[in-house]
């Protein structure tokens, strides 16, 4: 006999790892929040659909890529702003100073480029799931995070950036 997993155990389970792939995705703490909050809400309606539960942390991910991936259209409708607000505490991304650097650059990357980076070596999807939940093919996967990683060695030349999956 098998006891089926509510969403609250989901919930408390995988809010963790969850918001940190938010964090990436979306940019900043406010923006994950939001953004996990949502998707957990519509995730909850639809629990009951849900057959595999053990899948349930992709068919999250997948809602959140494209939730984000919503924004990227409106991002030229943004307002600038000379000031930025307190950034506060970073989510505990910044233990160590080059990952803070590491961070900063990746933000710097477009959206898709960096939703490409933080599936492949955060979430360490393979390019095949990293296709599926961009909605993508694995050679524009290839492409997103191979010119990614170029820009993102460009810029921190100091830093080593070490990746299994991308031969240097």
């Amino acid at each position: 006999m098998t006891t089926e997993i509510t969403f609250a155990e989901f919930m408390a389970a995988r809010w963790g790892p969850l918001y940190r792939t938010a964090y990436l995705l979306a940019g900043d703490r406010h923006d994950a929040e939001e953004l996990l909050q949502s998707t957990l809400a519509r995730t909850c309606v639809r629990w009951d659909s849900i057959r595999d539960k053990g899948a349930a942390d992709a068919y999250v991910r997948q809602a959140m890529v494209r939730q984000v991936s919503r924004t990227w259209r409106n991002r030229g409708r943004e307002t600038l702003v000379e000031n930025l607000p307190d950034a506060g505490h970073p989510g505990g991304l910044d233990v160590r100073a080059d990952h803070l650097v590491l961070w900063e650059a990746i933000r710097g990357l477009p959206p898709r480029m960096r939703a490409a980076v933080v599936l492949r070596y955060v979430e360490d999807l393979t390019e095949e799931a990293t296709a599926h939940e961009l909605g993508v093919s694995v050679g524009t996967v290839k492409s997103q995070t191979h010119h990614a990683l170029r820009r993102l060695r460009a810029a921190l030349p100091d830093l080593e950036l070490v990746t299994a999956k991308e031969p240097s």
